[in-house]
């Protein structure tokens, strides 16, 4: 049976273990990959830390098996703390259940549970082997770090984030429609790491046409980083032949539609887990209005410019957004947020 409950006398070093398992499923090498970003961490019976790992993509040891092997004979009687709940197929790798029951391992806390039908379970299956269990814990830290890939498997499709960047009066170019910088340095270096998470970026052939974006992930010196999303133009215009976009610096694709299920659809079989729209309003615009947002990214400069296109055009019916960070980055600001359903307004 898995148990929801930590017991009190380990509540506090169990979720700062798990901090620290969902901290190592964010390193450096964990690279982007259709598998999950998982970490653990073991303890042996004295609750020191004897081993830690992380997966470093498609094909490698998951982070159970080489948190284990850093740990070797001290994880027997010990506990695992992992971000994911422990897979029991075999894949690539052999199941995570079977090295933990062969290690020894005692206790297994996990935060988020595998949603995959080949693979969830393995608690189950670990409690059926005497293992204690506990799972849940820091479940929805650990499902922020993996929504594109859980939303892929729940959904069979990419998950989409909208991002803005508007003045404080809502507008996102120069007064003629010209484009010009509107969050600082801060906020841009921030955004280009965030590129080199996603999995493709998408803009209108309008964009291109006027503002011949690179739409690649940089450093703050302009270099390139060593991930790089895939390029997504959509539109029925053409693009010149000499747009910066058709530099060899990123795959790049080309999608002569207006039709965005369409765009999808071709992404899901390019196993596209998740797309940043960084397109201009008219793009960001359509996509919220054909429902195909699922989160995003809106950033909030410190400026009033009195003129200039809005962030959005008319939508028709209100977009309720769920909130989960307001962060000041530099002098911006960037909510973050999922769409959610409206609620009906309350009669007074």
């Amino acid at each position: 049976m898995i148990d929801a409950r930590i017991d009190p006398r380990y509540d506090r070093m169990y979720r700062a273990q798990m901090h620290r398992a969902i901290a190592l499923a964010c390193s450096e090498g964990a690279v982007r990959s259709s598998n999950p970003r998982v970490g653990c961490v073991i303890l042996d019976q004295a609750g020191q830390v004897v081993g830690e790992g992380f997966h470093r993509g498609a094909g490698t040891a998951h982070a159970e098996v080489v948190a284990l092997l850093e740990a070797g004979p001290r994880a027997r009687g010990g506990t695992a703390v992992v971000s994911l709940e422990p897979c029991r197929h075999v894949g690539r790798t052999g199941p995570c259940t079977r090295a933990l029951l062969e290690a020894g391992i005692a206790r297994v806390v996990f935060a988020q549970s595998d949603p995959t039908e080949q693979a969830r379970g393995g608690g189950r299956e670990l409690a059926a082997a005497g293992v204690q269990v506990v799972g849940g814990v820091l479940e929805s830290e650990a499902e922020q770090v993996n929504r594109a890939w859980t939303h892929w498997q729940v959904t069979g499709m990419p998950l989409v984030t909208a991002k803005c960047a508007m003045s404080v009066d809502g507008r996102v170019g120069g007064r003629s429609g010209e484009p010009i910088a509107i969050t600082g340095p801060a906020a841009r270096s921030w955004m280009h790491r965030y590129r080199a998470e996603v999995d493709a970026i998408c803009i209108g052939t309008g964009t291109v046409r006027s503002d011949d974006p690179l739409l690649t992930a940089r450093d703050m010196n302009g270099a390139l980083l060593a991930s790089q999303p895939l390029r997504v133009v959509i539109g029925e215009r053409g693009v010149p032949t000499q747009a910066r976009i058709r530099g060899p610096e990123a795959p790049t694709l080309f999608m002569s539609t207006r039709n965005f299920a369409e765009v999808l659809d071709e992404l899901q079989v390019r196993q596209v887990q998740h797309l940043l729209v960084e397109g201009g309003p008219t793009l960001c615009t359509a996509f919220l209005r054909a429902g195909l947002v699922d989160e995003v990214l809106w950033w909030i400069a410190p400026s009033i410019l009195g003129a200039g296109p809005p962030a959005l055009g008319p939508l028709g019916d209100p977009l309720a957004v769920d909130v989960h960070s307001v962060d000041r980055i530099g002098e911006d600001v960037l909510v973050r947020g999922r769409l959610t359903r409206p609620q009906a307004p309350h009669e007074s």
